[in-house]
């Protein structure tokens, strides 16, 4: 067996760790993975255009960055933190619990691709999320809407990833029935989703506690901060 190709991981790690921009870095993966694997130039520049083609999702995505680019430059994070300023009764945690709510329920129903990090996390709910931890800390710091952002789209993460194992039609249920079947035992894409939904509410709870535990954090650090302001 060829183990060079899987040099392509090892420039993906370096990239990603060296804070590059992901695009470029999986291409060059992509590349050196293929050259080391034997194809040639031309063969390789076909197969990832082809790839390219084929993917549908992908294709969204190209046609979505740039919508939410000229939505961004436009002012859309600004307009999206003061409405949320403005939103007194709307703390940190109601937002992000909120979103995980309608986010899981949304890919349970199959609709993976309504939000995302793209579309809703980077415009739309990290400077929420700034805007309502403003709210509880003024003084937030740049490491402090570092983890917010993460926060946001870990919160994203969770509820789509446990959320669309519930949708019969996913490729990974499919995927899991198949398994099972070539052991012997049949099961129906229903009675997987519906095992699924435990862990889908089991999920939903902890990342809401999580939710809280950090909002819960950042409120005693406004309390030392407002001492130390008063003082």
């Amino acid at each position: 067996m060829n183990y060079w190709p899987l040099l392509g991981v090892a420039v993906i790690v370096i990239g990603f760790a060296l804070r590059f921009n992901a695009v470029p870095v999986v291409v060059c993966a992509a590349l050196v993975s293929g050259l080391l694997a034997g194809l040639h130039v031309p063969d390789l520049l076909a197969l990832l255009g082809k790839s390219f083609v084929s993917s549908r999702m992908l294709l969204m995505f190209v046609l979505t960055l740039p919508a939410i680019g000229l939505l961004e430059r436009a002012g859309l994070r600004e307009h999206a933190q003061q409405w949320m300023a403005r939103l007194r009764s709307m703390t940190l945690a109601r937002l992000l619990i909120g979103y995980l709510l309608v986010r899981e329920v949304l890919a349970m129903l199959g609709l993976m691709g309504v939000a995302g990090h793209a579309q809703t996390v980077r415009p739309l709910l990290a400077p929420m999320s700034e805007a309502a931890a403003e709210k509880i800390l003024p003084a937030l710091s740049d490491d402090d809407r570092d983890e917010l952002r993460a926060v946001a789209a870990a919160t994203d993460n969770v509820g789509r990833f446990f959320g669309e194992d519930v949708f019969i039609a996913l490729g990974a249920v499919l995927l899991i029935q198949g398994f099972y079947a070539q052991h012997g035992i049949e099961l129906t894409p229903l009675a997987i989703a519906l095992w699924a939904l435990p862990t889908a509410i089991v999920a939903f709870i902890i990342q809401s506690v999580r939710i809280w535990l950090y909002q819960r954090r950042l409120q005693r650090r406004a309390l030392q901060w407002r001492g130390e302001q008063g003082g």
